[in-house]
Formats: structure tokens, sequence, C-alpha cells
């Protein structure tokens, strides 16, 4: 084949770390298997993700000059291969009597298809095209494999963090929607009709005003006669001649043992027409503010579910911050004082010379799930992983100037004692001889 599949695929991955959208995703994806593979064609074709009525796959992302066909159907047997099968499929050559449709363009010769995926869903496929035959052999298998999965992914952490960021949006929203239905609930609503007579009443209005359904259709002005003042009762009268809505009428509310402290608005019923159909009114027992703040509280265990379900992906600091201004944390950074802590295998490199890329990754991931955890431990915030190379930093979001840099040190000084250690559970078998790592903060 010609490339380092090991180097080639580290360099590329870290490519991928450099941008946080699904899109940018899919171009360095399709743009990196096409160079290091020399392919002449390369092409993602996506499922389709909101419209379930859509019934192909369409083109979002090509390379190469060649016009090539802008969708596939769900029913073509290319398709239906790639989900029953669910691994890389390789056609040789134009003789091959099967998936044809894998070339894209007239003067291919061979294809290799992969699948895009996530650990929830299907995203697409990725085709690559050659003029010659034979073309994708194993060293290009292996790379454009194993890259395709760390694609997957890294999409599935970019939308982990999109529903992150649109979970707290419904919880906000959640938030407001509850604290409008408490209100609702503590309001006391009572309507009249043209006449002035009493038309309905709901529950609150019944419990806190005395009203009873021997009220209905009688006339409003009797009942309140001896319970609101004459101002009051003069201000209601007036909306019922103007027409117009009187807001933050506030009085005493009396009754025989007990008294309401009440903000009241009046509001003129219409009809279509705009004919004068009666009167709302809505009093609120402002002595009830502060058992609906109470209730409010409850939309603040939303929140806490929230961050138990992602604690596990940043520190505690990083997290609180997230969910108290989520606007502070933006993709693309700020400008702050930050202690960032770089570490990287000792060893590496000559260790993965001519090794297979999904055994690098194998050894990577186990060694990369427990330093992750002591980062975490220190409030620490994972930036990226580069190769071998994990980058962290402590100060972002979250300032912390006295302990920053300590904290970083402090974490740098317990990964490099568990990557001594004689009890770890990772470098194993060949891996053994890895004893020590670089770091730099």
């Amino acid at each position: 084949m010609g490339i380092a599949t090991i180097e080639e695929l580290v360099r590329a991955s870290a490519l991928l770390t450099t941008d946080q959208s699904r899109t940018s995703l899919i171009s360095i994806l399709v743009e990196q298997a096409q160079d290091i593979s020399k392919s002449e064609i390369g092409a993602l074709y996506a499922y389709p993700v909101n419209n379930l009525n859509q019934n192909t796959l369409k083109l979002v992302y090509k390379r190469g000059k060649y016009n090539i066909p802008q969708s596939f159907s769900l029913e073509s047997d290319l398709i239906k291969f790639m989900e029953d099968c669910g691994e890389a499929l390789i056609v040789h050559s134009k003789e091959d009597l099967f998936f044809q449709q894998s070339l894209l363009d007239e003067e291919m010769s061979s294809a290799i298809v992969l699948p895009l995926n996530t650990a929830r869903r299907k995203i697409g496929i990725l085709i690559m095209n050659s003029k010659k035959n034979n073309f994708y052999g194993k060293n290009r298998l292996n790379f454009l494999d194993a890259f395709t999965k760390l694609s997957g992914g890294m999409v599935h952490n970019v939308e982990l963090f999109q529903e992150v960021k649109q979970k707290l949006k419904e919880i906000e929203d959640l938030q407001r929607y509850q604290e409008s239905i408490f209100s609702s609930m503590t309001n006391l609503l009572i309507t009249t009709d043209k006449n002035s007579n009493i038309h309905y009443f709901n529950q609150a209005a019944a419990e806190r005003l005395g009203l009873t359904q021997k009220n209905i259709d009688k006339d409003m002005s009797n009942f309140f006669s001896k319970s609101l003042n004459k101002k009051i009762l003069t201000e209601i009268k007036s909306t019922e001649n103007s027409h117009n809505e009187i807001l933050g009428l506030e009085g005493i509310y009396s009754r025989e043992n007990s008294e309401m402290d009440f903000s009241l608005n009046v509001s003129p019923l219409k009809s279509r027409m705009g004919k004068h159909e009666g009167l709302t009114l809505l009093f609120t027992d402002q002595s009830k503010e502060q058992e609906l703040k109470q209730k409010a509280n409850l939309a603040v265990e939303e929140r806490r579910i929230v961050k138990d379900m992602f604690s596990r992906y940043m520190s505690a600091d990083v997290l609180r911050n997230l969910m108290e201004s989520p606007e502070l944390v933006q993709l693309g950074g700020s400008k702050k004082d930050a202690t960032v802590f770089f570490a990287d295998i000792r060893g590496y490199t000559s260790f993965s010379e001519g090794k297979e890329p999904e055994y690098i990754i194998e050894i990577l991931n186990e060694y990369f799930s427990e330093a992750v955890e002591i980062v975490i431990k220190y409030n620490g915030y994972i930036d990226k992983f580069i190769g071998d190379c994990i980058m962290a930093a402590w100060g972002v979001p979250v300032v912390n100037p006295d302990k920053d840099a300590i904290s970083g040190v402090g974490c740098a000084i317990e990964i490099q004692e568990l990557v001594k250690s004689k009890t770890r559970k990772f470098f194993q078998g060949k891996a053994s001889h890895l004893q020590g790592w670089n770091w730099n903060a």
C-alpha cells in the first residue's frame, strides 16, 4: 500500500479532535480516508435523521472530480447487505458479479464500502473507489476500518455534547413551565356573563373565596359586596362599561374567619365579532408566594438528574458551571489563564510499529479509562486525546488560581505512580514493558 498504517491512523484521528461539529467530522473522515488510501473517489451517504418517510441514503459529502449518484435506496442490495453484515465490503474488479453499485463512476474498477455507526444508531456508509483492480488490500482495509470506527465514536461524543446542551435547555424550559403551572393552580379564576352574573369559577376560587354552585348565575356584585371594598367594586364595574383591561388592582378579601391579600386583573371577554360577553377576574393570592417558590424547586431535582447522568464525562466543577451558566461553555473557547497537562507513553512509538490498529486501540483504551478517572478526580477537564497523549486542563472554564497548577501536578504524579504500579490492569502481555511516560504541565 505504501502507507505507515499506525502513524497515519494516529495523525488522522488527531484531526478528528480539532472540531466539534458533526459536519466537520464527516468532512475530515472523507478527506483523510481518500488522501491516505490514495483513492480517486471518497463519498459518505447518510441515513435520514428526522424524516422517517425518507427511504434513501443521501450523499452528504464527496471528494473527487467525478459525478456520482446522489442517493442510494434503502431497498438496494448494497444497503441491505451492509445492514445485515455490519462489516466492510470490498469489490476487487468490474468482473465481480455482485455489488457493482459500489463503483460510483464507470471509470472505477474497485471499491470498499464501510459502515459508519455510533453506539446508538447508524449514521451512513463510506464508499471509496479506485481505477485500479484489487486496490483495497489488507493494509488499506485495516486503516479504513479502524479510522471509520474512530470517527463513529467521535460523532457519538459530539451528539452526546449536543444532547447535554439540549437537555439543559429543556430543563430550563420545564422549570419555567412548572412555575407557570403552579401559578395557574394558585390563581383564583372567575368569569361572568354579559349580565354580570357569575358564570364559572375554578376550584382554587371556590376554596379561597367561598364560592359554591349556588352562586352560579347569581349577581357578582352582590356576592362581593361584603368582601371587597367599594373602590375595587367600582373599578370592576368600570371595566364592564369601558371594555378596557385593568391590571394589578390590590386589596384585602375579607371573609368571616380569614383575610386574603390579593392582586386582581380584570379583563373583558369578547366574541369573535367584538361583542361584550362578560369579564374574567383573576385573583392572585399573594400570601401564597412563598409556597409557590417552594413548589418551583421541584424543577431543581430535574437538574440534579442531568448532573448525575453526565458527571462521569467531566469534573464536578466543569459540570456545575455548565449547568448554571451553559452560555459560558461554548465550542471555540475563550482566552483564560490555565494549567495545561500533556502526557504521552514512553516507548509507545517503537512499541506500536508493526502492530495492528485494533490491538493498539485496545491497549490505549485500557490505559485511558483509568487515567481519565484520575484527571476528573483532580477536577481536570479532558480536552482531547492525541494518539497516545492525554491533553487535560485546569482553569477551563472554572478558574481557581490557587489550586489549578497544584491539581495538575498532583494528577500527573498519581498517574505516573499508577503506570509504575505492579498491580496495574493495563499494559499487559506485549505491552508490559511500557513502564513510564513523559509529561509536561
